[in-house]
């Protein structure tokens, strides 16, 4: 008679709530808010709320930190705490923090009642890091539902315009139907492997022929989070959802949500050995580049513009994933990085000039605001020149290293479009800087001194990226430090 003993490893339960501790930081912070709005009056809530909400973002920020002392797995193999996690949870909180600040002016000149929407921005960041620390399809659903439900009610704070309905609307339901081709791609991934650990997927894929079952499941989930990444075909929300939010929750729904999502398609299309990968990236990178681009180039919105901007980054960020992993993944953590610095910041800039109402978001607009405010419209300088790939600037180092691992891995077609359009974006984006600079203003539009709040969060943004722009090598060798483990 054969006798088989499983030996269990158990881990201290302390040790287990290590593994999502800048998480429960997070929601006790936003569990905070939502008890103390009812108590305080409308005046008093802003600031108050808003410093609550900036500890809280901080101290994630410090829980991470302690966090990366005690890698590991948790809560039977479905969190993998690591440097790559850690990587992204340190980015999202700061894109929380440096958001939260900007936000503080914005809810104040809206006229906008603060309590719920630093509460949400808590809980949507909660969610959004333990997507990049989950390594378990269905947790990965559940957090990308926490994430998800937070920005759909944030993007439509702006009660009082008509344009932040509908933009919230919008997201809502096709929101929704992305969700539901995640989750349906789930459970057929389970169907084709019997499992919805991404490790033990990954383990399936290599151990011999892979049923065509996993091959839809890996489709309906890449729809799923093409659409959270406003990667094309499945960009057609971005431009209204971006121009009726909230121009703080543009800043932090452009940079946050994508972080984690990349996080989440790093850790299937590598981690786990994703069949099929290469075309399935190569067709829908080409096209996000292609049509984002061409889109802002008639734009005289600069809302819209920057939306139509974001999907063409997507498709830069998604050069990365077409290439070999040891130079991909240190490629789009890069990229990640310097695109939350440079995006944040400039949506910072946008909603401080944007005025009551959100009134001055034109082109036109712009015109004669290095005159007018040549501070900000320098600070704003640095981060549109970041975007289009000038040296010194994270967005050169950024690109760089994307279309470095992809010519080292022959994808020269691919490079040879994301270089065109890169060449495309210049155009609008040294429009907006020409429009700043050397054109007369057609109309006096008053620009208020740059607050406390959002001057710290614009010396943040712009620290980072002129930071990864002049010495990136710090952040590179720890994103590869992170692909080797991942891949390990």
């Amino acid at each position: 008679m054969n006798v088989t003993i499983q030996i269990v490893r158990t881990v201290p339960q302390s040790v287990e709530y290590l593994r999502i501790l800048p998480e429960i930081v997070l929601a006790v912070f936003g569990m905070i808010i939502m008890l103390l709005d009812p108590l305080l009056d409308e005046r008093r809530s802003q600031k108050t709320l808003g410093s609550v909400a900036l500890v809280g973002s901080l101290a994630a920020i410090a829980a991470t930190l302690y966090q990366s002392q005690y890698p590991g797995v948790g809560f039977w193999n479905m969190v993998h705490v690591d440097t790559f996690s850690v990587f992204f949870h340190f980015l999202i909180t700061t894109v929380t923090a440096v958001v939260i600040l900007t936000s503080y002016e914005y809810m104040e000149v809206q006229q906008i009642r603060a309590g719920e929407y630093y509460g949400l921005i808590l809980f949507g960041a909660m969610g959004m890091c333990l997507m990049s620390s989950a390594v378990e399809l269905v947790l990965i659903f559940i957090a990308l539902e926490i994430s998800s439900i937070s920005t759909y009610i944030l993007v439509g704070f702006r009660r009082r315009a008509a344009i932040s309905s509908e933009a919230s609307v919008k997201y809502f339901l096709l929101g929704s139907f992305a969700t539901a081709f995640f989750l349906y791609g789930v459970a057929l991934m389970f169907g084709a492997t019997g499992s919805t650990s991404i490790t033990v997927i990954g383990d399936t894929f290599r151990s011999g022929a892979i049923p065509m079952l996993a091959y839809a499941g890996l489709a309906l989930m890449f729809v799923g989070l093409g659409f959270k990444v406003a990667a094309a075909p499945f960009h057609i929300w971005t431009p209204d959802v971006y121009e009726g939010a909230p121009a703080p929750v543009v800043g932090f729904m452009s940079t946050a949500p994508k972080a984690a999502v990349f996080a989440v398609l790093l850790r299937i299309m590598f981690e786990a050995d994703a069949p099929g990968r290469l075309w399935l990236i190569w067709i829908t990178a080409a096209i996000s580049m292609t049509l984002g681009n061409l889109g802002a180039l008639v734009q005289d919105n600069v809302k819209r513009l920057l939306a139509y901007s974001s999907i063409a980054h997507a498709g830069y960020l998604l050069v990365a994933f077409a290439a070999l992993p040891s130079n991909g993944i240190p490629a789009a953590m890069f990229y990640a990085a310097s695109y939350a610095a440079m995006n944040v910041g400039a949506f910072a800039v946008v909603s401080h000039f944007a005025g009551a109402g959100e009134r001055y978001v034109t082109l036109e607009d712009y015109a004669g605001m290095g005159r007018r405010s040549p501070l900000l419209a320098a600070t704003l300088t640095i981060f549109l020149l970041s975007l289009i790939g000038i040296p010194i600037t994270g967005g050169f180092f950024a690109k760089f290293y994307v279309f470095t691992a992809a010519l080292q891995a022959n994808l020269v077609g691919l490079v040879m479009i994301g270089v065109l359009n890169s060449a495309v974006g210049a155009y609008y984006y040294l429009r907006i800087i020409v429009m700043m600079y050397m054109h007369e203003s057609r109309a006096e539009i008053p620009v208020s001194p740059v607050p406390i709040g959002l001057g710290t969060a614009l010396v943040v943004s712009a620290a980072a990226t002129i930071y990864l722009g002049t010495l990136p090598g710090r952040v590179l060798e720890y994103a590869s430090r992170s692909a080797s483990q991942l891949l390990r």
